[in-house]
C-alpha cells in the first residue's frame, strides 16, 4: 500500500503542467517539481563529496585568504572591520564563535607578507587561489561545464575577487552598521509606523545582503553566462536557507552540552568543521537550484541520463555550426562554447561533446578573444554539411576510413556504407554556407 501511495504521488508530482490550470495551481506543481529534482540531486551524494572536499581546502585556504584580505584592508585603514563580519560569519557557533574568532584574527596578524619573501608571498597567493579555483570547479561540474576559464583570464578574476571582494564586503557591512546608528535613522524610529517600518528592514536587511552575495556567486564563478533571474532564485533558497541554517545551528549549538563533556576542547573544531559543511553545501545546492531554473529541461527525471545519441549529436552539430557560421559571416565575436548551452537550448554536456569531435576533425577552431571563442576552421564553402554529419557520428573523426580501423567487416560493413552514401547523397554538395543562407532568409 505505501509503494501505491508513492507510485501515485509521483505520477501527480511529473504529470504535464496543463495551461487552462490556474496560475497558483501552475507555480506551486512547478515549485514542487523543483524543489524534488533539487533534492534528486543532493541524494546523488555528490553535492555532499564536494562540500566536504571544500571543507577541507577552506581549512587550508582560510588563513592566507584572510591574510590578503587584512593586507587589502590594513593598506585602506579599515582592517579592525574584519572582526564583526567574521564574527557574523561563525554567529551559529554561539559562545565559541568569539573564540574561533579570536584565534583567526590571531594567526592573521601574525602572517608577515614582507618578510615572507617571493617564494613564501606565491605559496600564500596560490593557497588562497586553490579555494576560489575549487569553487569554480565546483560549480562549473554542477553547471555540466566541462573546461574551466583560461590561465590568464582565471588569474586577473581571482585576483579582482581576492583584492576588491573584501573591500566590497566590509564596506557594505560597515555602511549597514552606521545606518543603523545614524542619529536621523534613530530619530524616525520613535516616530510611527516609520519606526516599525525601519525596524522589520532592518530585520531584512541580512537576508538581503546574504542573498546579493549568493547571486553574485552564482552570476560570476560559472564559466558561462548565467542569466540573473536564474542566479536570483538559486540566491534566494540559498539566503533563506543560510539564515535558517544559523538559528538552527545556533539553538543546536547552545543545548546539546554532551559534546563538550565527549571531546573537550576539541569540541570546537567540530562544531567548525560542521558549521563550514553545512555552508558551503547550501551554497552549492543554491547553485544546483539556479542551474536547473536556466535549464528546466533537467527538472524531469530522464530515464537515459546524460546519454547523447547520434541523431542528437547530428542535429546538434548542424545547429552549432550554423550558429558559429552565421555570427562570422556577419562579422560578430566569437562565440565562447560556454554560451551555446544557451544559444541552443540543449544539454551542456552534448554540446561540449559535439564541440570536442568538430574540434578534432579541425572543423572548428579556438581563438584568442575575451572569451576562448570558436570560429570555423575552414572556410564556409568548403564544410560540407556530409563532412559534419559524419564527422560526429564517428568515434574517431580523425581517423582515416581504412581496413585496419574498421571493426565491422563482411556484408554488415557493404549495409553501413550503403547507408552512409545514401546520406552524402541526400545531402549532396549544400555546405555550411547554405544554412548562413537559409537562416538570413
Amino acid at each position: 500500500m505505501p509503494e501505491n501511495l508513492l507510485e501515485r504521488l509521483r505520477q501527480e508530482l511529473w504529470r504535464s503542467i496543463d495551461p487552462a490550470w490556474p496560475m497558483w495551481r501552475r507555480s506551486l506543481l512547478r515549485l514542487a517539481q523543483l524543489l524534488a529534482a533539487v533534492g534528486r540531486e543532493l541524494s546523488r551524494g555528490e553535492l555532499s563529496m564536494r562540500a566536504m572536499s571544500l571543507v577541507y581546502t577552506t581549512l587550508l585556504s582560510l588563513v592566507p585568504l584572510l591574510a590578503l584580505s587584512f593586507s587589502v584592508l590594513k593598506a585602506l585603514g579599515v582592517h579592525n572591520s574584519m572582526e564583526p563580519v567574521l564574527l557574523r560569519v561563525l554567529a551559529p557557533l554561539g559562545d565559541k564563535a568569539g573564540e574561533i574568532t579570536e584565534t583567526v584574527i590571531g594567526f592573521v596578524e601574525n602572517v608577515r607578507v614582507g618578510v615572507l619573501g617571493s617564494l613564501g608571498i606565491a605559496m600564500l597567493f596560490y593557497t588562497a587561489i586553490s579555494m576560489l579555483q575549487k569553487v569554480e570547479g565546483s560549480f562549473n561540474r554542477i553547471w555540466r561545464i566541462e573546461r574551466s576559464r583560461p590561465l590568464a583570464q582565471r588569474f586577473g578574476e581571482y585576483m579582482s575577487v581576492l583584492i576588491v571582494g573584501p573591500v566590497l564586503v566590509f564596506s557594505a557591512v560597515g555602511v549597514t552598521a552606521s545606518a543603523s546608528s545614524n542619529a536621523i535613522l534613530v530619530h524616525l524610529s520613535h516616530i510611527e509606523p516609520l519606526g516599525t517600518i525601519i525596524h522589520f528592514a532592518a530585520r531584512f536587511v541580512p537576508y538581503l545582503l546574504v542573498i546579493a552575495a549568493f547571486t553574485f556567486m552564482y552570476s560570476f564563478v560559472p564559466n558561462t553566462r548565467v542569466r540573473l533571474l536564474p542566479a536570483l532564485g538559486g540566491g534566494v533558497l540559498s539566503g533563506l536557507l543560510w539564515e535558517s541554517a544559523s538559528l538552527a545551528f545556533a539553538e543546536f549549538a547552545t543545548t546539546v552540552p554532551s559534546y563538550n563533556a565527549v571531546y573537550s576542547s576539541f569540541a570546537i573544531l567540530l562544531f567548525l568543521l560542521i558549521w563550514l559543511y553545512v555552508g558551503w553545501l547550501i551554497l552549492l545546492v543554491g547553485c544546483q537550484l539556479a542551474f536547473l531554473l536556466q535549464y528546466p529541461n533537467y527538472v524531469r527525471p530522464s530515464p537515459t541520463g546524460s546519454f547523447v545519441g547520434n541523431r542528437t549529436r547530428e542535429h546538434l552539430a548542424l545547429q552549432i555550426m550554423g550558429i558559429i557560421a552565421h555570427r562570422f559571416a556577419s562579422g560578430e565575436p566569437p562565440l565562447p562554447v560556454s554560451e551555446l548551452a544557451n544559444e541552443t537550448g540543449e544539454r551542456p554536456e552534448a554540446v561540449y561533446s559535439v564541440v570536442d569531435r568538430l574540434l578534432a576533425a579541425r572543423v572548428l577552431v579556438e581563438v584568442e578573444s575575451p572569451w576562448m571563442g570558436l570560429l570555423p576552421a575552414r572556410d564556409l564553402d568548403a564544410l560540407p554539411l556530409s563532412d559534419i554529419i559524419e564527422t560526429v557520428r564517428s568515434d574517431r573523426a580523425d581517423e582515416p576510413d581504412t581496413q585496419e580501423h574498421q571493426p565491422i567487416q563482411g556484408p554488415v560493413r557493404r549495409e553501413i556504407r550503403h547507408y552512409e552514401a545514401a546520406i552524402r547523397e541526400a545531402l549532396g554538395d549544400r555546405t555550411i554556407r547554405d544554412l548562413v543562407t537559409r537562416r538570413r532568409d
